[in-house]
């Protein structure tokens, strides 16, 4: 089990991090990047499960720049309300929410030894392909189903280190024509698609694909292995 902590970005804005710990020393560390459902009860389970595979995990709150303590389920209303406030946080003037990710980073790697992952999901994912494109200090990246992350704009963002990409093959959000040609025009990338939904890795959604789940975390945890050891 994991606790918050409070980290302060370069702007001065301070906001809460879930931190799991490994039981040894940590072989590496990895930022968690939540959906739009806040820091809630599965992305702490996602924390505390690479932090059982050895890692030192934070979860940094992408929302509290707009709304402090979400923690949402994955009804309709949860999806509305969670939509609402990645809308606002996407409106923020730059770097906006990227500040807290590079704080988040940061922290990440004096807690791991140096070497930092990112990994998120649907938001979270598109965040996570930002920050691997962005971020200083990021050894690689892991976003699932990253929405937006294959439209154009988001597309025209080069990496700055390995990135391995999940994504669904029956996502209504991500239309599998553009996972195509994110895939023709990042050869770099590692890109990896299952017969699922949006949301396959979740086990509190309906969505939720266990095959699919299982195969990409034994992916995810061989390619943080390979990068951060």
């Amino acid at each position: 089990m994991g606790a918050f902590v409070d980290l302060t970005a370069a702007d001065g804005f301070v906001f809460p991090a879930y931190v799991a710990q490994p039981a040894g020393a940590p072989r590496g560390a990895v930022v968690v990047l939540q959906e739009i459902f806040g820091v809630n009860a599965h992305i702490r389970s996602v924390a505390d499960g690479y932090a059982a595979a050895g890692y030192v995990v934070v979860a940094p709150s992408t929302f509290h720049r707009v709304q402090p303590g979400v923690e949402l389920g994955y009804t309709d209303a949860d999806m509305q309300t969670g939509f609402a406030h990645k809308t606002a946080v996407e409106a923020l003037p730059a770097p906006g929410v990227m500040a807290d990710l590079q704080a988040a980073v940061d922290h990440a790697a004096g807690l791991g030894g140096g070497r930092v992952a990112v990994v998120g999901y649907c938001w979270g994912g598109l965040l996570t392909w930002r920050s691997a494109c962005l971020l200083q200090g990021v050894t690689a990246a892991v976003p699932y189903y990253g929405g937006g992350m294959t439209t154009p704009d988001e597309a025209a963002r080069t990496p700055r280190c390995p990135v391995l990409a999940h994504f669904a093959e029956d996502d209504a959000w991500i239309p599998l024509d553009t996972v195509a040609a994110f895939r023709a025009r990042h050869p770099e990338v590692t890109v990896h698609t299952y017969p699922a939904h949006h949301g396959f890795n979740c086990d509190q959604r309906g969505s939720h694909h266990a095959p699919s789940a299982q195969l990409a975390r034994e992916r995810t945890l061989a390619f943080l292995a390979q990068h951060l050891g």
